[in-house]
């Protein structure tokens, strides 16, 4: 097994563990709906069906990116694929980097014909190898889009980690303008702040994943790996380092009220999509709740879709909201004025 397959195999069994979930939660528990006790509708009647990139998708979600360029990355992208085709719902890749540069087989449009698929590449792969890179990640699985992602805390604490971060928004902003599909940026679990969604939104993105703490701590896991004890000394203090989505997503929002958000970092069930879609997020994104799924079979993976468009569809009853579009305004709890 080559050095990034390994770390690669390392990330999902680390991943499993609750002791590499942000301890201190996402936060989206402090946002509370207000309860309808006359909601005026049946739950038949609630639609959750929405759009995402020009095509309609079954709901407001979709499985973020996980794995890849292992020997069970194949097995668990083989389940997820199939589970969204299988419901129609968005999947992203994990970083594709392992993949192109070991010249794995990447078959996951084999598994989903039909199902919007995002690659994946990393923000200084980007820097490093240019457009290039970028369009063979895209061509690998015939792409509806590119993620891009982002990672300096991840970097840091990674043994051998990319520390040279110079002319990364201009890669991004090269990669926008020439790719031939959508560019989505995300972070993966610091968070997106309104200063650096303007940079993006002024590079040319018009999608933005904030992805702010609360989910998998990647700074974690990375320091678990890391061997030396001086860099674990010095990581410590930013294991807890970033952004909760809950004040992210209505601060980007108004910032930039026309980039188009998805809400993740520490998304848990169809109640925190619900939440992400009220501040102000078009779709929510979900990965470490479908891990142990997909480790499984593709059936349990449908079976976890299933139970979060239900919970999704509940929020929606219970706040008397008969659509997505009404459930952007449905009241809420005493929260802080800026949920409001």
């Amino acid at each position: 097994m080559t050095d990034i397959s390994s770390r690669k195999a390392d990330h999902i069994e680390l991943a499993l563990q609750s002791e590499h979930q942000a301890q201190q939660g996402s936060g989206f528990d402090r946002l509370r709906f207000e309860h309808s006790a006359l909601p005026q509708l049946s739950l038949d009647e609630i639609d959750i069906s929405s759009s995402f990139l020009g095509k309609s998708i079954a709901a407001p979600f979709l499985i973020g990116a996980m794995t890849g360029g292992c020997d069970s990355g194949e097995m668990i992208n083989q389940h997820l694929a199939e589970a969204a085709e299988a419901c129609n719902i968005p999947m992203a890749l994990g970083s594709q980097r392992a993949a192109l540069e070991l010249k794995m087989p990447q078959d996951v449009r084999r598994w989903a014909p039909s199902a919007i698929l995002l690659g994946n590449l990393g923000a200084t792969q980007l820097q490093q190898h240019g457009l290039d890179l970028a369009r063979r990640a895209v061509d690998s699985v015939q792409a509806n889009a590119l993620v891009i992602h982002l990672n300096p805390l991840q970097e840091l604490v990674q043994p051998n980690g990319d520390r040279d971060w110079n002319l990364v928004l201009e890669a991004i902003q090269n990669c926008a303008a020439r790719l031939q599909v959508p560019v989505i940026v995300k972070e993966v679990g610091a968070g997106i702040s309104p200063t650096s969604a303007k940079k993006l939104m002024d590079a040319g993105i018009q999608w933005v994943e904030i992805a702010g703490r609360g989910g998998t701590s990647w700074a974690s896991i990375e320091l678990a790996r890391n061997s030396s004890a001086i860099q674990r000394d010095i990581a410590a203090p930013f294991v807890d380092w970033g952004m909760d989505s809950i004040d992210l997503l209505p601060a980007v929002h108004a910032a930039c009220p026309e980039l188009r958000l998805i809400g993740s970092g520490g998304v848990r069930h169809g109640l925190d999509i619900a939440r992400c879609i009220r501040l102000g997020a078009c779709i929510s994104a979900l990965a470490q709740p479908f891990l142990a799924p997909a480790l499984q079979s593709s059936e349990a993976v449908i079976e976890k879709i299933t139970v979060l468009k239900e919970q999704l569809r509940w929020t929606l009853f219970l706040t008397g909201s008969r659509s997505l579009q009404a459930l952007k305004n449905a009241p809420l709890q005493a929260v802080p004025e800026s949920f409001r």
